[in-house]
């Protein structure tokens, strides 16, 4: 394939992934968003192995490389649950992370690579690398511990060290004065001690940096390593001249910037407080009252499997809200069930989607539409909030802090400010949970002890399977 043909092939893949993105915008168009995205990548890979740059002897490793990788996810892709996503996309997020350190080392040892460079765009390669594997670094680490803490094997409390800000700055200086020392080297033996050390201190910041951020700022998060992932492959993009990577780096890293902003307005808190030190305990235990012991706020009142149905059965209009509880049960399809019969019946409903709702932006969309559950019934926080009073059951599966009036009622709150779905203010609201253990943000929830809240304990699956029997019967 000759150059120019390769060339136009990148633009067209590029155009697909532009239309990917908008596809991806909406959940109606999403399934064709996904595959603009196929076919593009399919292009561009093919336009790469293909094009002047690739000669004859690379096609075996290539090729291999290309069976081993395709093996790895098409085997995750099988096994990997729903509730296993946020934690996948993390450590897909390392995966890239990790790709941009590798190239950065690779291109630096590489006397081709400034073989016919000018002193100017000598200076300019060695700045991109280093740039590139800073940022490639850091989103490797901080990836990994994400996939820790959200697969469970790293508690979600957050690690705040005494004088962490200063240990950042320290680590910026050195970083900064071993990258002026790397530009004055001469030779690439002396080069590698400065990118080693800057490397190390890269991997420990991104350590450090999501060991800091609370549970509760997971999905914020995922969205910000998104956007690290996308400026690491435009640097590789940089590193390798290759105009495809650093397009398409630049889409990914822009897209998670503004996800990452949207993610963090969701929660009432500003980009860098969360980088700062997060909040949220990792959840499981109640919060705990001022004198250091959790004390309840009330009185509860428990309900069974047949008056919930009942309740949805005198109903006219029902909003559900679905949270991480209800991805851990599995219960999205006994939800469609129920969501089935109750509109046959003439009764309104709709979901009730908050932005950081599960662990990852889009969690509950992604387990909905895996259930059947219609686009159109499926609404936005701020399409719905007004609609609580006219309600006559709001139905909460799993979700806690995004239900929480405390963050309106409660200015000494940790969550106070954040916006949330005002269930409370449905005639009656039916929160669904095992225990009553906080959130995952550590923060014991008023709505359990209102007047016209009811409490289903137990598996959500389970307990939707009653309230779907009751309702036939």
């Amino acid at each position: 394939m000759s150059e120019s043909l390769a060339t136009v092939s990148y633009i067209g893949a590029t155009i697909l992934f532009i239309l990917s993105l908008g596809g991806l915008s909406h959940p109606e168009t999403s399934r064709r968003g996904n595959l603009y995205g196929m076919i593009g990548m399919a292009l561009a890979v093919l336009a790469t192995i293909f094009g002047p740059r690739v000669t004859s002897g690379g096609y075996a490793w290539i090729i291999g490389s290309m069976v081993v990788g395709g093996s790895i996810g098409i085997y995750a892709a099988r096994v990997v649950k729903m509730t296993q996503m946020p934690e996948l996309v993390a450590l897909m997020h390392s995966l890239v992370g990790l790709a941009a350190c590798l190239v950065g080392f690779a291109n630096y040892i590489d006397p081709a690579a400034v073989a016919n460079l000018s002193h100017a765009e000598k200076a300019i390669h060695e700045i991109e690398i280093y740039v590139g594997i800073l940022i490639g670094a850091v989103t490797f680490s901080g990836s990994i511990i994400a996939f820790g803490k959200l697969s469970g094997k790293i508690g979600g409390k957050p690690l705040l060290l005494p004088g962490r800000h200063m240990m950042n700055l320290v680590g910026l200086l050195i970083v900064i004065y071993f990258g002026w020392h790397f530009m004055h080297t001469e030779s690439v033996s002396a080069g590698m001690v400065p990118l080693i050390v800057m490397t190390v201190i890269a991997l420990l910041f991104g350590i450090h940096m999501v060991m800091a951020i609370g549970g509760a700022d997971m999905p914020v998060v995922v969205s910000m390593l998104n956007s690290y992932s996308g400026w690491a492959a435009a640097a590789t993009g940089f590193m390798l001249n290759n105009d495809l990577l650093i397009v398409t780096g630049a889409l990914v890293g822009s897209s998670g910037a503004i996800l990452s902003y949207i993610m963090c307005r969701a929660m009432n808190r500003n980009f860098i407080s969360v980088i700062a030190g997060g909040f949220g305990t990792g959840g499981g235990t109640p919060a705990s009252a001022p004198g250091g012991e959790a004390q309840p706020a009330g009185e509860v009142t428990a309900v069974s499997a047949v008056e919930t149905a009942e309740l949805l059965r005198e109903a006219r209009n029902v909003i559900i809200v679905p949270g991480y509880g209800m991805a851990v049960a599995q219960a999205q399809h006994t939800v469609y069930e129920i969501t089935q019969y109750l509109r046959e019946q003439g009764i309104n409903v709709r979901f009730g989607i908050h932005p950081v709702a599960g662990r990852m932006p889009g969690h509950m969309n992604v387990l909905l539409a895996e259930a059947r559950v219609p686009y159109d019934i499926v609404m936005e926080m701020d399409e719905l909030n007004a609609d609580f009073p006219d309600t006559d059951v709001a139905m909460v599966i799993g979700a806690n802090d995004i239900v929480n009036p405390a963050a309106q009622e409660d200015p000494n709150s940790p969550i106070a400010g954040m916006p949330v779905l005002e269930v409370w203010k449905a005639k009656t609201s039916i929160v669904m949970k095992r225990s009553m253990a906080s959130g995952y943000a550590g923060v014991d929830n008023p709505l359990f002890y209102k007047e016209n809240n009811r409490m289903l304990f137990g598996d959500a699956k389970k307990m939707l399977e009653e309230v779907f029997v009751a309702l036939k019967s």
